[in-house]
């Protein structure tokens, strides 16, 4: 791959990039069609490096074509562009090749179509929001064929790598999408080559001075660290020699952890790089899956393993199709990362879904693509769009577990993921329905964490149990939105009866006769918003009021002369917005709603009492239409988070970067130093408490004794480790 890549940086000419793909294909005939007919339509047009534009679409379906690519989608490359940049329509690609690559180049141009045309700066605060609709869009866009997935990376890889033609902000944008959206892609369909490029491509634009210092301490430690694996592999290939190998049965490689990786593994950890205990590793590739375990036995009973960093990805593959056995041994004074694996699991390794095409008629080489399905679901799901972005993105990262029904079958789950998790995998409805769970034939709580190797069984009810205060503590983006699906339900239906209360209050009316004013069509649509929303509940008692005030039969029922307008009424941590006086707020025995949490009042003489708006008595008194008032907590409570962030190296740095937490009202809980003594900065890990108006402050003020490496929920289910 990366001779392909030094290759096409190379390339500054039609001519030269058409030699390039025609080198990589054997269907010559057709794709020369493709590359002519792309050539007439992107005639005139250059890209800001003022090289020809076609040269992009034939570089993007060369590489498309190294990761074996058949001929519709190396057309569908070269003609990526096409119906977004000129003239030509779809109907004109499905009449002059086919309706497949029209469809193929339809997903192309639907992804491009919903990124903005003027990309937002890095700076702005909507930089989150833009790349998950992005993410979104483009999942929802591809989903019917990954095929459009994979074309998408080929081409993403090829802007990145002429990304220096750009203006800096631009560099810096597309370098962050790339990282939140196209990476993880890769990631999850398995092809790790173009997910490191992607990475390091996107760390040198975005962070060049900490890609500078991890390139200069790699190239200082090169000589030291080509000896020792080179010293290491000898012996490795010599004790396989000794065992029963034969040469060319087998082959060993070596490699160096990617600069992006060694980045985040430092600052995740809190670690210098010599503390990174997979830097270095070699790679043994054999024949066939018996011949991993008996090299796997050589390596362990010569060299001594940390048995802690031990990993089988052979018996227990990664969803992504990956198979290899991870060992850490000791070798005098050096610690490597060992890999074993097949040759065919190193193609899927390297190819992942794009080995399916790249080498037909291997078996093994299909990745689970049910995750996509899973996403759409998500998506189709949910209307929050950064809440979205931040569920599969957790997912498409997350370290694995495997854990076994009682029958053996596998589940993959997130690691720390729950016992209620593992319901949900199994199943949506044996998630919704689960009633008692059994880990290793004990019972066990559903908000346990399973860990590597646990059988579980789960019992069932007749009916969904909700258990929406459970939300944030579940890891799977399928349990969470299964969860938040059934809650958003009940909720509405809870706010539908809650506003219809409010009303029958405020009208002092009974419910037979404020029924047609709330069946009305303009009113019925979004009544429960009435039961949040004190705005939209004035909003509504202006209507109604019109409305019974125009029929004349009732007229005496109601008087004009009444006011309806909604006051402020605080008591401690709650505010009650009604035209009554309460004269005083009690909360009932039955329930003990905690600050923040969902909350109803039902009037009682001139008193209010409080419930949890899902308390069953609550919802009894609901059901009997007992008069209610609009209540909610006065003050949001501010949010957790987990903040890493570099301060500069000097005196009163710290002390300044505290003082403007406290200006912007964020209150330090924990503090602990990280010290690197190979930087110019200390790593500060704490946990604050931050309102929600001022997140923005803490994030986005740009300062250059400090910057946020990171910044975490604490009751976000997917903590970064």
């Amino acid at each position: 791959m990366h001779s392909l890549i030094e290759q096409v940086k190379q390339i500054h000419s039609l001519d030269a990039a058409t030699t390039l793909l025609l080198s990589l294909t054997n269907h010559i005939p057709d794709i020369q069609k493709a590359i002519d007919f792309a050539t007439k339509m992107h005639e005139g047009q250059f890209r800001k490096s003022g090289q020809p534009y076609i040269i992009h679409p034939i570089l993007v379906a060369s590489i498309v074509a190294h990761f074996g690519g058949d001929a519709e989608m190396i057309k569908a490359a070269l003609l990526h562009d096409v119906v977004e940049d000129t003239p030509c329509s779809s109907e004109d690609v499905a009449k002059e090749f086919s309706p497949n690559i029209a469809h193929l180049v339809d997903g192309l141009t639907k992804i491009i179509e919903i990124r903005e045309e003027e990309l937002v700066p890095s700076t702005s605060n909507e930089k989150l929001v833009t790349s998950a609709l992005s993410f979104r869009k483009m999942l929802l866009a591809s989903i019917s064929d990954v095929r459009v997935l994979v074309i998408k990376l080929c081409d993403r890889l090829h802007n990145m790598l002429t990304l220096d033609a750009l203006l800096p902000e631009k560099q810096k944008r597309i370098s962050e999408e790339t990282l939140v959206v196209y990476a993880p892609i890769a990631h999850r369909l398995g092809i790790a080559t173009i997910k490191n490029i992607l990475e390091d491509l996107s760390f040198y634009y975005l962070l060049p001075d900490e890609y500078s210092k991890i390139d200069s301490t790699i190239l200082g430690k090169d000589q030291k660290l080509q000896l020792s694996l080179n010293h290491f592999i000898n012996k490795v290939s010599r004790l396989m020699l000794q065992n029963g190998f034969v040469e060319k049965s087998f082959e060993v490689e070596k490699r160096v952890k990617h600069h992006y990786s060694i980045y985040m593994k430092m600052h995740r950890k809190g670690i210098s790089m010599e503390e990174i205990l997979d830097l270095m590793a070699i790679r043994i590739l054999v024949k066939n899956p018996l011949d991993c375990y008996k090299v796997l036995g050589i390596i362990h009973l010569h060299f001594n393993p940390l048995i802690s960093r031990f990993k089988d990805y052979v018996a227990i593959p990664k969803d992504n199709g990956y198979q290899t056995i991870h060992t850490t041994v000791f070798d005098n004074a050096s610690i490597i990362e060992t890999q074993i694996r097949t040759f065919d699991m190193h193609k899927t390794a390297q190819f992942g879904v794009a080995a399916h095409w790249k080498y037909k008629g291997h078996s093994g080489l299909n990745p689970k693509l049910e995750w996509l399905d899973e996403l759409k679901t998500q998506s189709d799901e949910g209307d929050n769009i950064e809440e979205m972005y931040e569920l599969a993105k957790d997912d498409l990262y997350s370290e694995d577990i495997s854990v076994f029904s009682p029958k053996g079958d596998l589940y993959t789950l997130p690691r720390n993921a729950t016992v209620l998790d593992y319901a949900y995998a199994v199943h949506t409805e044996i998630g919704n329905c689960a009633k008692t769970a059994y880990v290793n034939k004990k019972r066990t709580p559903f908000l346990s964490e399973l860990k590597n190797g646990d059988i579980v069984r789960i019992e069932t009810a007749d009916e969904h149990v909700l258990r929406c205060s459970w939300i944030s503590a579940v890891k799977t983006a399928k349990a969470k939105n299964a969860m938040k699906l059934n809650c958003n339900h009940k909720l509405k239906e809870l706010n539908l009866k809650t506003a219809t209360n409010i009303l029958l209050n405020v009208f002092n009316l009974k419910y037979p006769v404020l029924q047609p004013f709330l069946e009305d069509e303009s009113t019925q649509k979004n009544l429960y918003k009435s039961a949040i929303d004190y705005i939209h509940l004035q909003e509504d008692i202006i209507k109604i009021k019109k409305n019974i005030l125009a029929k004349t039969k009732i007229f005496p029922i109601i008087s004009p002369l009444r006011k309806y307008k909604l006051k402020e009424q605080k008591f401690d941590n709650l505010v009650f917005y009604t035209s009554q006086s309460i004269s005083k707020v009690m909360f009932d025995y039955c329930c003990h709603p905690k600050s923040g949490d969902e909350i109803v009042a039902f009037k009682k003489a001139s008193n209010a009492i409080v419930h949890h708006k899902f308390c069953s008595h609550a919802n009894a008194l609901m059901d009997e239409y007992t008069p209610m008032y609009f209540v909610e907590w006065s003050t949001q409570k501010p949010n957790s988070y987990k903040l890493i962030v570099s301060i500069e190296n000097k005196k009163g740095s710290l002390a300044y970067f505290l003082q403007y937490l406290a200006k912007i009202d964020v209150n330090l809980v924990t503090i602990e130093l990280s010290h690197n003594e190979n930087s110019h900065a200390h790593f500060f890990e704490m946990v604050v408490d931050v309102p929600s108006k001022n997140r923005d402050k803490l994030l986005h003020n740009n300062n250059e004794n400090y910057k946020i490496i990171e910044f975490t929920p604490l009751d976000d289910a997917y903590k970064k480790i």
